[in-house]
């Protein structure tokens, strides 16, 4: 059995395939199960990421079957939080970030700031003679439900995990005004609740309620909607991670955080990722200062200089 820590989000999830793909490679006669949130698993079983997703909270102790693994391998941070959780469960093996505080993991690879997040992961599992290949993050999008509702729209999703990372509302619906009059189709996703905001910047945009689907679809049925979706409109959160693995055109705002470490790492040349270049506080609870000195006309931008974009190329 190889148990792998990763009990964060969506975007998390998806910066760690390749490497959780590259474990299930090395390891073809164990079982490798993904300790993660459970709403994660039914995106995480159709990336072919893990063989089953055992629900674990951030930093929780890990469930009593997870005890002796012959590898266990910390996707989850740099410790030593993290790797105390694993070391609690007495596996044979521990693969980690080396930290002083962790006697079992001060031999073990060492932490790279500023590292891009695919690329972190996939170096921890080769330095310890496991191959990863970090550009294998893509999606089969045959493995998804239909997202016919937002085939050939330009997806908008506002919401993010922190307010450090929301653009301002009145914003997106300047976006979403401009793309309707256009003559294009929007769609606006996310969560339970974001649909409050997301029907509030349809109002504001002149769009139909229709076009709300923000809190009427679990994680299957979004990846879908952006694999259907012309183009995507986001903040730094996991949709703009979906985009690039569903291969999905994106525009993504960067606040706190320089795309360098969290951007899209495959096909530059479909994404335009916007940042000021001033770093923040990426849990902070209000937008951080770089964000918000991206404009209307920024995002306008990128969205007419994906429309020249040659797919076929």
């Amino acid at each position: 059995m190889v148990v792998v820590l990763r009990a964060l989000g969506l975007g998390d999830l998806l910066t760690a395939v390749p490497a959780l793909r590259g474990l299930r490679r090395a390891f073809p006669d164990h079982r490798l199960l993904l300790a993660a949130p459970k709403p994660l698993e039914p995106l995480a079983l159709a990336a072919e990421a893990a063989d089953e997703v055992v629900h674990a909270a951030p930093l929780a102790s890990l469930p009593p079957r997870l005890a002796g693994a012959d590898l266990a391998v910390n996707l989850h941070g740099r410790g030593p939080e993290s790797h105390r959780v694993l070391v609690a469960a007495r596996p044979r093996r521990l693969l980690a970030f080396a930290h002083e505080e962790v006697p079992s993991s001060t031999r073990l690879p060492a932490w790279c700031p500023g590292e891009h997040e695919v690329d972190r992961w996939c170096r921890l599992l080769r330095e310890a003679g496991t191959p990863a290949d970090p550009t294998d993050l893509r999606l089969d999008p045959g493995r998804l439900p239909s997202g016919e509702a937002a085939h050939g729209a330009t997806l908008i999703h506002p919401g993010a995990a922190s307010g450090a990372r929301c653009w301002p509302a009145e914003r997106f619906a300047a976006v979403a005004r401009r793309e309707r009059e256009a003559g294009r189709r929007v769609v606006l996703t996310g969560a339970p609740a974001e649909e409050r905001l997301a029907r509030a910047i349809a109002g504001a945009a002149g769009l139909p309620a229709q076009a709300v689907l923000a809190g009427r679809t679990g994680l299957l049925e979004l990846a879908a909607l952006v694999a259907a979706a012309e183009r995507v409109v986001c903040g730094d959160t996991g949709v703009a991670h979906l985009a690039t693995a569903l291969a999905t055109p994106s525009v993504v705002l960067f606040g706190p955080t320089p795309p360098d470490e969290w951007g899209p790492r495959v096909d530059p040349g479909r994404h335009r990722a916007l940042w000021a270049g001033a770093r923040g506080d990426p849990h902070a609870a209000e937008p951080a200062a770089g964000l918000l000195s991206l404009e209307v006309r920024d995002v306008l931008g990128a969205l007419d200089d994906l429309d020249r974009l040659d797919l076929a190329a």
